[in-house]
């Protein structure tokens, strides 16, 4: 089980993105009263009570952006309401109840998830009737908070935990591996479903795009049931010439996020393009297991030694260095199987789980190894490690400042953990959750040892 997500979603300046500081506690976001500030959507770890979930701010809904971003900015929210499983409807207590809260909530009326609705800035506790007229927008129990005055900030992290999915360690039924076949315009994506398919399912044609939506494929292997989710071809956002295209952009997008594993494609006798890079590094945000399959290698075999695609896609991929790599001939087939086996494999190291023992003796050694350098002339601290969640393996870092440890260091220690663990080939999320103190002034571990 991945680690639970909470998106927080309203209007503009209802202070969301204090509501996300003041949670993470920690001035992560930009707070402004000009609306439109936040665009990008903005994650960090949140831990109570032993549980621990991924909050996420998000831009206002409704808001008109000055730089035409407003579609990316709908994207974005649009993306975290997806995928979250609580949302935090925020309204604002002081200015009372606005159409666009209305709006809000009409977007919101369809979402099976838990919806918890936070009356925020009730500063003083005689503005929490206020809060009675958002009754009307139908999401029954209200929370009021203040997030500049630390109201009930405890009260609402109950509620949410008391409302994040059950944690399932008990053994249940193999899932069936989803494998989302992604690429540019015409490196062979369809035919290769056909190959595995053993049939003309999907249509194939030397016109590029002729895939202009995401369709789901079954197939067995060895008794082995497998979803194959073939994509539109990608191509640059201002050659996206018409709505159809447009669409197919982001049901290949949405087919990334569904996948256990993701099939980059590329064409032996084509190099990597500003798509591809593009289209991977939506693969990396998202943490899918990927390979790297060269399509169409019988043009180039026997002429063109393997070593040299591999120099070259290592060199334009650093960030995916762990990612393996895959020549291929679609059309006939060859080498198809143990692609798919590969993939297999992936899928499996990404739902690994490593004891807490094991994972704190390979960081301890890590750090024997190489210590973290000096920081404002302290030496930062790894107190232990955790893992809360798989699909992707998250580690958690339990340490005495997050800041004091470099990019470059955080790199190392994810490249240890993939040499030395059963993850070795696909993402990994670190995070670094700092110790902190409690109001008694003894200290609190942040996750369980």
């Amino acid at each position: 089980m991945s680690v639970p997500k909470v998106a927080i979603i309203g209007r503009p300046n209802v202070g969301k993105s204090s509501l996300f500081n003041w949670l993470a506690r920690r001035r992560l976001a930009i707070v402004d009263d000009y609306s439109g500030v936040t665009r990008d959507r903005m994650t960090t770890l949140i831990e109570h009570d032993d549980r621990f979930f991924e909050l996420t701010d998000t831009g206002g809904m409704g808001v008109v952006d000055d730089d035409n971003l407003t579609e990316d900015v709908v994207r974005q929210i649009e993306m975290a309401i997806t995928s979250a499983d609580i949302i935090l409807f925020v309204v604002d207590i002081q200015t009372g109840l606005m159409p666009l809260d209305v709006t809000v909530a009409e977007r919101l009326r369809g979402i099976e998830r838990p919806v918890i609705l936070v009356a925020n800035k009730a500063d003083q506790p005689h503005q929490d009737i206020a809060a009675e007229e958002f009754q009307k927008l139908g999401r029954g129990h209200i929370i009021r908070v203040s997030s500049t005055q630390n109201r009930h900030r405890d009260d609402l992290l109950e509620l949410i935990v008391d409302r994040l999915p059950e944690a399932n360690d008990e053994t249940v039924e193999e899932p069936t591996m989803k494998i989302a076949i992604v690429g540019r315009r015409n490196v062979g994506k369809s035919t290769f479903v056909n190959t595995l398919a053993e049939t003309d399912r999907m249509i194939v044609s030397e016109v590029a795009g002729t895939t202009r939506d995401s369709v789901d494929v079954h197939f067995d292997v060895d008794g082995q049931t497998f979803i194959a989710i073939d994509t539109p071809g990608l191509r640059k956002r201002k050659s996206q010439r018409t709505d159809l295209e447009w669409y197919g952009m982001h049901r290949a997008q949405r087919s990334v996020r569904r996948a256990d594993v993701v099939l980059m494609f590329f064409d032996a006798v084509e190099t990597a393009s500003k798509v591809d890079k593009q289209l991977l590094g939506y693969v990396m945000e998202h943490h899918k297991p990927c390979i790297f399959v060269i399509n169409k290698w019988d043009k180039l075999h026997g002429t063109v030694p393997t070593d040299r695609w591999v120099q070259y896609l290592r060199g334009q991929f650093p960030t995916l260095a762990y990612a393996p790599i895959a020549f291929i001939t679609g059309e006939t087939g060859k080498n198809v199987k143990s692609l798919l086996n590969h993939s297999a494999m992936l899928f499996k190291q990404a739902r690994e789980r490593v004891s807490t023992g094991v994972l704190n003796r390979v960081i301890r050694a890590a750090i024997d190894a190489h210590e973290p350098p000096m920081y404002q002339n302290r030496r930062p601290k790894i107190y232990y490690a955790t893992q809360v969640a798989t699909e992707p393996p998250t580690v958690v870092l339990v340490c005495n400042d997050p800041k004091a440890f470099s990019n470059d260091y955080q790199r190392y220690l994810l490249n240890v953990l993939r040499d030395h663990l059963s993850f070795g080939e696909v993402p990994i999320k670190l995070y670094l959750h700092k110790k902190h103190r409690m109001d008694d002034g003894t200290e609190k571990d942040s996750v369980r040892r």
